[in-house]
């Protein structure tokens, strides 16, 4: 059977941005299908995404009752991939913060990788537009205090730009994960890591959204600094 691939994109609010989204999704190569979860957005999102699904047989869409987090968003995703089959699982923003043109370069290095991210830093290297140099330094600082207290050599691991093989989250104990926000992102690559797998980094152009607001709040940034040396102490204990 030929490799199908499975794109996951959590959305609140992003109605400005998904309908041109997801054709450049779908144009990057055959084997790419889209999951849309949904967390019941108050201007249409859902609506759109399922217009776009009823249009496009490569498109799916998961509705949920709220706004419950990324993490949550994510692992939804996941369980349905796995239950469906797909050979690779994307996690990507719906803002165009990623560049849909990357996605070719995600799947040629997964030839050779378990888990593929997408790096705004790699080997010291920013490419970030638009950021204000407070959050530019919020998240480079950031990567360097999970970098160290994780042991985990990877330039950008608060990075939401990735692409598993199956058998990494076939791996993981998907209930066990307890971040939600940009904690999910380290928590991940590391029970990853700490299973064995494969990790590499490729470099990626981030351009700040356009349209729509961010989704980072001061609950977010606390879940990060508390959970990294939680981490830690369960790699210790061989909790993950």
């Amino acid at each position: 059977m030929p490799e199908r691939a499975l794109v996951v994109i959590p959305t609140y609010n992003e109605a400005a941005n998904l309908p041109s989204l997801a054709p450049q999704v779908l144009a990057q190569d055959a084997r790419l299908e889209l999951l849309v979860v949904d967390d019941n957005s108050p201007d249409g999102t859902g609506r759109l995404a399922d217009e776009l699904a009823a249009r496009e047989r490569r498109v799916h869409v998961l509705h949920r009752d709220g706004k419950l987090g990324l993490g949550t968003a994510y692992i939804t995703g996941f369980r349905w991939a796995l239950e469906r089959g797909y050979d690779y699982v994307f996690e990507m923003d719906a803002d165009f913060s990623h560049d849909p043109a990357h996605l070719k370069e995600f799947l040629k290095a997964v030839e050779g990788a378990d888990l593929v991210l997408g790096s705004r830093y790699l080997n010291g290297k920013v490419t970030v537009v638009n950021w204000p140099m407070t959050r530019l330094m919020l998240s480079y600082c950031a990567n360097i205090y999970a970098r160290r207290v994780t042991g985990l050599r990877i330039w950008d691991l608060t990075g939401g730009f990735k692409c598993f093989r199956r058998r990494v989250l076939e791996a993981i104990d998907l209930s066990q994960v307890r971040s939600n926000g940009y904690a999910f992102q380290i928590e991940m690559s590391v029970r990853a890591w700490r299973k064995g797998f494969r990790l590499t980094e490729i470099p990626i152009v981030f351009v700040d959204r356009t349209e729509g607001h961010s989704k980072m709040n001061r609950a977010i940034v606390r879940e990060a600094v508390w959970m990294v040396p939680r981490l830690r102490t369960m790699a210790l204990f061989g909790r993950i």
